[in-house]
């Protein structure tokens, strides 16, 4: 049991709460009444579904504790029976096995937060204490109606204009995918829940997580993001931990880390699947119970409260499978996923975009009152056809180079678009990628080399083996499986092997 001086939320278990836990496992269901009652708070317990509906239409629960998977009467009945019974209470699903399904499922119905089991005793009480405190700040009844309100009704939480909101700098589109990913982040910024977000890079992902956080309970606080990709393993501990002083060389004072300055607020986690394995054992523990310690310390150090986001531009699945990322916590991570179409998945958005950059951009290089160049019909057509392998970072790039240019006032034509995938190889660089690779992000670089190799490794490797799958996994030295997901990524087909072995022999 965490020390009351030790702990984050301290200050809330002042306020006594009534909670209600209803479980089938009575390990677990007397182990948290035991906890809670310890910190103070009346609670009551059930092990049937059908009991906890009936006490909760008898009298007012300020939180719920509910296991998802009970029979005969589900967790899901019972949420919607407390949501109807009660829309004060704010109730929180418990499971032992999470999954995307089923946590949007809890989210749309109403359920204020989710937690997968197991979980400690610090991870409940950190969890309480923030229920404790909606509800000292008189916020808890807004919250859960408006969180309700937004999962029973998608179409209230769509955004009906073609800008999501003012603030929102780049959340502009009315194209249908990308309408439902910023409606589901609405939805889900109102809750606690883990978020994580796919795409490809310069989608928009960490803008997405500015929305969640500027829309949740956590918006007077802190949003504190680290890109895994961009800092070493070792650095990215101690940044992340912070460390003791004399744990290593150059640590000559106490430290705290990134996620002791989140406490209270929102950690958005950039690029996760380039995190060190060890090191997301250490994020796990954290999540399971918001315990904090420092690289070097032998001691809990701090016990945190941070809601995390994560983002990722690869197939978490496939880093699960390849060992890359623990799946413990893919899943502790992915209770809510969103996904941002490319940016070539949204033609019909490029033209509001375009004309967005081109007018901030003109407003930040020219002086004030010079007459705005106009982008003709031509050249939107033209736009709408380029790839964008750098997505909206890359049209917001070539916007920019286009305003630099232009003449005040003049129709913008298609020869005045960069197009820089088209650019001619430098002398010695890598065959088949374009020069203008060198001058992408580390990561983006790194990335399209990764992506050049495999497709090109692939199709040679089809060609040695003939079509031969199997031969051709023992010749890569890889399960059939990952072969097969391998060419699925990259479109290539069985049947292309004969065609490739005329090009590519032994």
């Amino acid at each position: 049991m965490t020390d009351p001086a030790d702990r984050a939320d301290d200050p809330d278990r002042k306020q006594q709460l009534r909670i209600l836990i209803v479980d089938d496992d009575r390990t677990l269901r007397e182990g948290c009444a035991n906890v809670l009652q310890l910190d103070g708070h009346q609670v009551v317990t059930f092990a049937r579904g059908e009991d906890a509906i009936e006490a909760a239409q008898r009298q007012h629960f300020d939180i719920a504790l509910v296991d998802l998977y009970m029979t005969p009467v589900s967790g899901m009945d019972v949420l919607r029976a407390i949501g109807s019974a009660d829309r004060e209470t704010l109730v929180v699903v418990m499971t032992g096995n999470p999954t995307v399904a089923s946590s949007l499922e809890a989210l749309r119905a109403g359920a204020w937060d989710y937690l997968p089991k197991p979980f400690s005793a610090s991870h409940l009480q950190v969890l309480v204490g923030r229920a404790a405190h909606a509800a000292r700040a008189g916020s808890s009844t807004v919250t859960v109606r408006e969180t309700r309100s937004l999962h029973s009704s998608p179409a209230a939480a769509a955004p009906a204009a073609a800008a999501v909101a003012e603030e929102d700098d780049i959340l502009i589109g009315e194209s249908p995918a990308f309408r439902q990913a910023i409606a589901m982040a609405k939805r889900v910024a109102a809750t606690d829940a883990s978020v994580m977000i796919f795409g490809e890079s310069g989608t928009g992902k960490e803008l997405i997580a500015q929305y969640i956080h500027r829309h949740s309970r956590r918006t007077n606080r802190k949003l504190v993001p680290v890109n895994c990709a961009a800092i070493p393993g070792a650095l990215l501990e101690s940044e992340m931990f912070g460390h003791k002083k004399g744990s290593f060389t150059g640590a000559d004072r106490d430290k705290p880390g990134l996620l002791e300055m989140a406490n209270g607020g929102t950690f958005f986690l950039d690029e996760l699947g380039e995190m060190p394995m060890p090191l997301q054992a250490k994020l796990l523990r954290v999540l399971q119970d918001g315990v904090v310690r420092r690289v070097g310390s032998e001691k809990q150090d701090a016990v945190v409260d941070v809601r995390f986001v994560s983002a990722t531009n690869r197939d978490p699945r496939e880093a699960v499978q390849s060992g890359l990322l623990r799946e413990d916590l893919f899943y502790r991570l992915c209770v809510v996923p969103i996904r941002l179409p490319a940016l070539r998945q949204r033609p019909e958005d490029i033209a509001l975009l375009a004309r967005h950059f081109l007018q901030r951009f003109w407003s930040r290089h020219r002086k004030a009152g010079t007459p705005l160049p106009v982008l003709t019909e031509e050249s939107i057509a033209f736009l709408q056809t380029r790839p964008w392998k750098g997505n909206v970072r890359e049209l917001q790039n070539v916007m920019e180079h286009v305003t630099v240019v232009a003449e005040p006032g003049r129709p913008i034509s298609p020869d005045d678009i960069p197009i820089y995938e088209d650019a001619p190889m430098e002398q010695g660089g890598t065959a088949g990628l374009p020069a203008t690779i060198f001058n992408e992000s580390f990561h983006t670089a790194k990335e399209q080399l990764v992506t050049h190799f495999e497709r090109e490794y692939l199709t040679r490797l089809t060609a040695r083996a003939a079509g031969n799958m199997s031969k051709a996994a023992r010749l890569a030295s890889i399960d059939r499986t990952t072969l097969y997901r391998l060419l699925e990524k990259h479109n290539i087909r069985r049947d292309d092997a004969g065609a490739a072995l005329a090009t590519f022999g032994d």
